[in-house]
């Protein structure tokens, strides 16, 4: 692919423990339900020269316990991706600590991420996900277990700032993750009412790091160049970044986060429409070849479309009909009629995804009444859905 020249890095980070592995430069691939799959970290992680973290779609660990048959399949590793890193979903201590040592004693990962970050209604309403680390005991709880079944695994967690401006919750959360063990905290700088909306609060990043410097702190929210990593480093003192929305057909940032990190000044990638088409193909491939079958990879990869082609001069009705392709065949066809010589468009590098914002926070009855009482969180907090 084609590079553009940009000015050498005014941050640098240094490459970031995990237990026994070190990821260096400290980039990490967020967890986001139906798109980090194998077939997609697969993508990242050959853009990025194997170098970076790149974590599962978010697994919840009661059907990983009940060996759920979809979420065997999620928790599938490539034989080249090393270490292999799981995020985990819970509410419940016990649970957790269940698939924290199934995971443990049948060298399933290398890694297990905890989920706090999660805005979803439909979680936030039984308690979990952004809404559970406001219950202060229920959170110390689960992440014991987690760190005490994980035995020489590391552990680390993804939060949000807290419920809503009223409410935060991270610097408790952190403390309590420092006490327990945790090996590293990633926050979102967004509360829970935020949803993905409005500026991400790198501010709150900042006050993290200064909050518990006896962990790395790595920082989340609106980081959509290699820019914009270099500068939450610089104006946050955090130990690394996390990517989500950012990447979202954009793989190849992750060529251009490890160059950022590294210094080098020739090496950011501004891909032509046709580079463009042809990672859009492999990406679908790659889906096929994983689910088994290639209609359903090509049907699969049509979220992707959109987020792939923006900015280009691509007219409404293609993007339509490539956003109804079922075959490899029909994909490569309809890219093929496009004007591929197009070059990266100015302004292509910015939101993609879910930008939603100033949502009213779904809680159970009663929920923050008590920071600390446990009672109210049942096992049907435990969906299939992500995002933090």
């Amino acid at each position: 692919m084609s590079t553009l020249t940009s000015p050498a890095p005014d941050a640098t980070a240094a490459p970031l423990p995990f237990g026994p592995h070190t990821v260096a430069p400290p980039v990490v691939l967020a967890p986001m339900a139906g798109i980090t799959n194998a077939p997609f970290r697969t993508l990242c992680r050959e853009f990025s020269g194997g170098k970076g973290l790149f974590v599962s779609e978010m697994i919840t660990t009661r059907a990983l316990v009940e060996r759920n048959e979809k979420t065997m399949q999620l928790i599938h590793f490539d034989a080249t991706e090393t270490p292999r890193s799981i995020q985990l979903y819970g509410v419940d201590p016990v649970t957790v600590g269940k698939a924290v040592r199934m995971i443990a004693e049948e060298d399933l990962a290398d890694h297990i991420d905890l989920n706090f970050g999660c805005p979803v209604p439909k979680v936030t309403r039984k308690g979990g996900g952004s809404a559970l680390p406001y219950k202060r005991n229920l959170l110390r709880a689960i992440v014991r277990e987690a760190v005490t079944g994980a035995g020489d695994l590391p552990v680390t967690m993804k939060m949000r700032k807290g419920i809503d401006d009223d409410h935060l919750t991270y610097l408790d959360a952190g403390r309590i993750a420092v006490e327990e063990g945790v090996t590293a905290i990633a926050l979102h700088g967004r509360t829970t009412a935020q949803h993905y909306g409005g500026t991400a609060d790198w501010e709150a990043i900042a006050r993290l790091k200064e909050h518990v410097p006896e962990i790395p702190v790595l920082g989340n929210g609106d980081i959509w160049s290699a820019e914009d990593a270099l500068r939450m480093v610089r104006e946050t003192g955090c130990d690394g970044v996390v990517v989500g929305r950012g990447c979202l057909g954009r793989p190849w940032l992750f060529a251009d986060l490890v160059a950022a990190f590294e210094g080098r000044t020739d090496a950011f990638v501004r891909p032509t429409l046709r580079e463009v088409a042809d990672v859009m193909v492999r990406h679908a491939t790659l889906l096929g070849e994983w689910i088994g079958d290639e209609a359903r990879g090509v049907i699969d990869f049509r979220k992707h479309v959109a987020w792939y082609l923006k900015g280009f001069a691509v007219g409404s009705e293609m993007r339509k009909r490539l956003a109804i392709t079922s075959s490899l065949e029909a994909l490569r066809a309809g890219l093929d009629e496009l004007d591929l010589d197009q070059p990266w468009p100015t302004g292509a590098d910015g939101p993609r995804g879910r930008t939603s914002g100033n949502n009213r926070v779904v809680l159970p009855d009663g929920w923050l009444k008590d920071p600390y009482d446990c009672a109210g969180v049942g096992e049907d907090a435990e969906l299939d859905t992500s995002g933090g």
